[in-house]
């Protein structure tokens, strides 16, 4: 028999939207996990339904306790927040996994009365033997033996020691089921086997925990990635099995979203990949309204040339429905540019705030004086509208903050052969502003006259040998700002040190 049309298939008429996100607390959290959070939240945001966030951890030797903060520390750094689960409770607590064996036990047993699931003694070996014997393919797997075993069979297993596995008993028939992304699926009849839902000893599988937790949970739409699809077809065929024990009265809209991709092939975009690291990207600058709103597009759009928006935008406009199945790539540059929009799109006084940590990241400090939090705050109007990652800004201020600058290699290439010069003409301009004067206009028009008027230099040219001196880089803040935050002494002691050691190497 076919699943569809049957109307367990589809969520009940005028259920509230109830999603969730159940990662494993396995390694760090990586962007395909955080794609797959944003378009459960914001699923929920746009249809006024609730996220539930719960952790599947019934693996104990990959789950660790590290690895589920570091999952709380990803979803609030993002701002991403649920309404029930983990850390915040619900009507359906507990909501990790391992708290929840004897919910799955008393399922199973409901399970087993209502004649949808069996007991099964049959090892590999056995199940091998029985398919070469019958000229079936190995690799067509268990055979479904265990099905019809007598009161005596049984017994006689457990006499040998055996501990039975419990498997669900497979309807005949195709699975069909409507993709909210893809549209009608089928699944043919005998795609796969009766399957194994709890292991000898009680060992409850994830083809069991996952859509039980599902259905007590009153989950009405499973949003997921491509690479879980297969598993779907099992799901449909469990949700009937709970369905007949009285567990759950309905089964879940599925949708599966599209495969990311790495920047090069055509290859899923490994949580080995420094792309996919989501604190990798973090550390590199990213704000959390910039990379979600490049994750938002690994297969969405809110609309022909139009990539920046706003998280409440995204959430507004976000349908499921409107996900494009095609596989995404994830592109850096693209995602950094877009950071670097969303960086001029808050205010300087936030900008200031959230560079602070990667000054003391960078080491330009260890803790910050309030002097120089001062004097931070007035150079990051300098660069907030230069960079594309917060991590850029201790690269182009970190001049303020230290008595030795270090030249970059490739700045001190570009100088011209008369930067001494140059620099000598800087001082000499530079020494007869008043201090109450030496303000960024005053230095300007002071080097303006005796550099381009007259020493005849274009000022593209004039300026690169200061700006070397000043900032130690070839691409730095607005230089007669930089000047001024810096003071009269310190810039005329910056410009006298590398002229004296140009002229020293020589």
């Amino acid at each position: 028999m076919s699943t569809s049309p049957d109307p367990r298939t589809t969520t009940a008429s005028g259920a509230d939207v109830r999603v969730r996100f159940c990662p494993s607390p396995t390694g760090l959290p990586h962007v395909g996990m955080v794609r797959t959070a944003l378009y459960n939240w914001a699923y929920a945001r746009h249809t006024g339904g609730k996220l539930v966030f719960r952790i599947e951890d019934t693996d104990a030797a990959r789950d660790s306790e590290e690895s589920y903060r570091q999952l709380v520390d990803a979803l609030t750094w993002l701002k991403i927040d649920w309404d029930e689960g983990v850390e915040v409770g619900g009507p359906h607590a507990p909501y990790r996994q391992s708290e929840r064996k004897p919910i799955y036990a008393e399922v199973l047993q409901k399970l087993i009365d209502a004649g949808v699931v069996y007991e099964s003694y049959s090892n590999a070996e056995e199940i091998d033997a029985r398919n070469e014997a019958a000229g079936r393919a190995k690799q067509l797997g268990y055979d479904n033996y265990d099905r019809d075993l007598t009161d005596e069979q049984k017994a006689a297993f457990r006499a040998e020691g055996r501990e039975p596995a419990y498997r669900l008993r497979v309807p005949d028939g195709d699975f069909t089921y409507v993709d909210l992304i893809r549209g009608e699926v089928t699944f043919p009849a005998g795609s796969f086997p009766d399957f194994v839902i709890v292991r000898a000893g009680g060992h409850a599988l994830y083809t069991f925990t996952n859509p039980v937790d599902d259905a007590l949970m009153g989950i009405t739409h499973v949003i997921r990635g491509e690479d879980l699809m297969p598993s779907t077809a099992r799901q449909l065929a469990l949700y009937g099995a709970l369905i007949d024990a009285g567990v759950t009265d309905f089964v879940p809209r599925f949708g599966h979203m599209p495969l990311v991709l790495g920047e090069t092939g055509n290859k899923k975009l490994s949580k080995r990949d420094p792309q996919a690291d989501l604190f990798l990207q973090r550390d590199k600058g990213f704000i959390h309204e910039g990379l979600l709103n490049y994750l938002a597009l690994l297969g969405w759009s809110i609309g022909p040339d139009r990539d920046i928006f706003s998280l409440e935008e995204f959430t507004a406009a976000f349908d499921i429905a409107d996900v494009n199945p095609n596989p995404a790539r994830f592109d850096q540059k693209k995602a950094e540019s877009i950071n670097g929009d969303h960086i001029r799109r808050i205010d300087v006084a936030d900008f200031t705030e959230r560079s602070v940590a990667y000054m003391t990241a960078a080491g330009v400090w260890s803790e910050p004086t309030p002097e120089q939090l001062a004097l931070f705050a007035k150079a990051t109007p300098l660069v907030h509208e230069r960079v594309q990652l917060l991590g850029e800004v201790p690269g182009m201020l970190s001049f303020l903050f230290t008595d030795a600058v270090t030249y970059e290699a490739d700045a001190m290439k570009g100088l011209p052969a008369d930067a001494p010069m140059v620099l000598t003409a800087c001082v000499g301009a530079l020494e007869v502003v008043a201090e109450a004067d030496f303000d960024a206009a005053h230095i300007q028009d002071a080097l303006a006259a005796a550099l381009v008027d007259e020493l005849g230099l274009k000022p593209r040219v004039a300026y690169g040998p200061p700006r070397v001196a000043i900032t130690g880089r070839r691409v730095s803040p607005p230089l007669f700002e930089s000047m001024e935050l810096l003071g009269k002494a310190e810039t005329l002691r910056r410009l006298d040190a590398l002229a004296n050691e140009l002229t020293q190497t020589v």
